[in-house]
């Protein structure tokens, strides 16, 4: 796990594109905090950042290759490198370390971008040409690893992360109003857009081609499979499941240094935590968080049954108020920019604990969004079967709009709807029989909060019939053959590169490595090819991951009906002590009020009484340390103006 940034067509004076790429790389210390290096060719300038995991003597970068000609600067881990490595030899590569980027680079040699489907790993890398100046930027499947674009006229930049990107003296710090929209409205941007004007993501499962400053081709070379025939057995389908989870955690075990495993004590790093427990055969540290304000935020029962279970060191740590408000600034500038919700604060937590013992942790990520775990899925699917209903077996739906439930089994997903009636009510409350992505639009839609705190200019109407529209290309993407799919694919493109996200940037906060083992592509092939009435079995979510766990980890866990996420008590936490005076002073100071976002009166009253809105207090606090942090100039930068 490193940090990686560079320029493209610089044509300045070498020793000025060495002095930004440097600057560059001091913003990603906390990436790399074993090692630096710089490559340069023709009009190239490439900065490396390394955290040793594999070959941890050698396999510095840059990497170039014997000849000079083609160099490397790779973030992630290649997981099958072994086996690559092994081909590769036998075409008669001599190899002259033990690392994974070597192979990559040799890869990248001998087959350019149609290597990328060779890959299993997490990575985002620059491959670049130093004597004809071509290169290639490309990213995993699954976007695990982030990497970032911005082009300054006489050249283009890419990094691990945007503020890199602060190094360049032509960046402009200026924020996106139409990202803006899409973060108040979703709490994530969608596709390539950002916070920062002028910033861009490279997607998950994309590569850019270019030379120079001019980018040539974007291409997606992986997506998710929508064409293969659907299982017609649930045992086949988790035969093959527990095939492709065993062969994942085999690879995603592959370290030279230590590891061990995030455990909340729910279905997904409970799975991860078995898995990883069989593939090492020994036993591993296992890492929990969890608050002192109660049974709603506290899971640590389940977590010590599971350690219990699966012979795991279990580490547990409470976070309080007081490092609330001593870590929040540090980490709305890890982040970047705000995405997601308050559980990044316990992973930063939970992280920092994990590296006093091991270098490598790997979490459970994507279950949810792999196998239908959100509770929004069955409301979705429960207004889809009560318009089928209503309307008779006769009537039309639209492609992808088909429902995975029967009228029989919306009586057993209810339990795992307890506590989501304000979701329910609102759900059912007008529109139900709207088209499918004007249904799904609302249910993850989270401007409610914010209506009242917000000045009207920030969430005015056209900017909703605009958000809209770019839902609506994302969600009613071709491909996906019923409503689950398509609420499955819409977010795994936009919530889960929000929750990797948090998943990177706390992990790489914290100098250790996050791995994901249910993030692989032959699970997802399995996955795709699981229909919706296998994977919302009985109707209760996720059933075919249980199934396919069955015997592996506790079936307490395994049938636990009150998926909690990682809640954090803020509504407890604002109404008294140090968090309280914090969220005052830093929302009501004259330096908030004025950028004329939040309105005074309606700020003051959901600072005394959040109640359920506490989650606008968290979107609140997040804007506006963001724009203290990268849109407000720094002192040194208002003296020159």
């Amino acid at each position: 796990m490193c940090g990686i940034c560079g320029l493209f067509g610089t044509g300045r004076a070498i020793g000025e594109s060495r002095s930004i790429v440097d600057s560059m790389m001091k913003a990603l210390a906390h990436r790399g905090p074993d090692g630096e290096g710089r490559a340069e060719g023709r009009g190239i300038v490439l900065g490396h950042r390394r955290l040793s995991i594999i070959d941890v003597t050698g396999g510095a970068q840059p990497m170039i290759s014997a000849d000079g000609r083609y160099a490397l600067t790779f973030n992630g881990e290649i997981y099958n490198y072994l086996e690559l490595r092994r081909e590769l030899t036998d075409e008669g590569v001599a190899f002259h370390t033990a690392s994974d980027a070597e192979v990559l680079l040799e890869i990248l040699i001998r087959r350019g971008e149609k290597a990328l489907a060779q890959l299993n790993g997490m990575f985002a890398f620059a491959f670049c040409d130093l004597k004809s100046g071509e290169w290639m930027l490309a990213r995993d499947p699954f976007g695990i690893k982030p990497l970032y674009l911005a082009e300054f006229g006489q050249e283009i930049g890419f990094a691990s992360e945007i503020k890199a990107f602060l190094a360049h003296p032509d960046f402009r710090r200026a924020l996106d109003h139409e990202a803006l929209a899409e973060y108040l409205t979703f709490q994530f941007t969608l596709s390539e857009r950002t916070l920062f004007s002028g910033v861009r993501k490279i997607e998950p499962g994309t590569y850019v081609k270019g030379k120079g400053v001019r980018i040539r081709s974007v291409v997606r070379y992986w997506d998710f499979d929508f064409d293969s025939p659907l299982y017609t057995s649930v045992e086949e389908g988790v035969g093959d499941l527990r095939a492709a989870l065993d062969s994942s955690a085999r690879f995603q075990i592959r370290s030279d240094v230590p590891i061990g495993v995030y455990l909340s004590g729910g279905l997904d790093s409970t799975a991860v935590a078995a898995l990883a427990r069989k593939a090492t055969g020994r036993r591993i540290p296992a890492f929990h968080g969890r608050f002192d304000e109660g049974e709603a935020y506290d899971e640590s029962a389940f977590a010590r049954e599971a350690a219990s279970a699966l012979d795991l060191e279990l580490v547990v740590s409470t976070p309080g108020p007081r490092d609330f408000v001593d870590l929040m600034p540090g980490l709305v500038r890890a982040m970047d920019e705000p995405a997601a919700g308050p559980g990044l604060f316990p992973q930063y937590f939970v992280s920092r604990a994990a590296q006093r013992h091991v270098k490598v942790v790997l979490g459970g990520q994507g279950g949810d969004e792999l196998f239908g775990g959100y509770a929004r899925y069955l409301v979705a699917e429960t207004g889809a079967v009560l318009e089928a209903a209503i309307h008779g077996p006769g009537a039309k739906v639209g492609p992808g709009e088909s429902a995975s439930l029967d009228l029989s089994e919306m009586g057993a997903a209810l339990p795992q709807l307890r506590g989501y009636e304000p979701l329910l009510q609102h759900f059912f409350a007008e529109g139900l029989f709207d088209p499918a992505d004007r249904r799904y639009f609302r249910l993850v839609d989270r401007r409610g909060p914010w209506r009242g705190v917000l000045e009207a200019e920030a969430l005015g109407s056209d900017t909703e019939d605009l958000v809209f529209e770019k839902f609506r290309r994302v969600f009613d993407r071709p491909g996906p053959r019923s409503l689950l799919e398509r609420m499955l694919a819409f977010d795994s493109s936009t919530l889960l590169q929000a929750l990797l996200q948090v998943e990177d940037r706390m992990s790489m906060a914290a100098s250790i490595e996050s791995r994901v083992p249910l993030l692989d592509v032959e699970v997802a092939k399995v996955a795709a090819r699981i229909p919706g009435s296998m994977k919302l079995r009985h109707g209760r979510s996720k059933e075919v991951l249980r199934e396919a766990l069955t015997g592996a980890i506790p079936t307490r866990v395994a049938d636990r009906q009150d998926k909690m996420g990682f809640p954090v008590p803020l509504r407890e936490w604002a109404a008294k002590g140090p968090v309280r005076d914090f969220l005052h002073d830093i929302l009501l100071s004259p330096r908030a009020l004025t950028r004329g976002f939040f309105r005074r009166s309606a700020l003051e009253q959901l600072l005394e009484d959040p109640g359920p809105a506490a989650r606008a207090l968290w979107g609140a606090l997040n804007l506006e340390l963001w724009h203290r942090e990268f849109i407000d100039a720094p002192s040194h930068e208002q003296s020159r103006h």
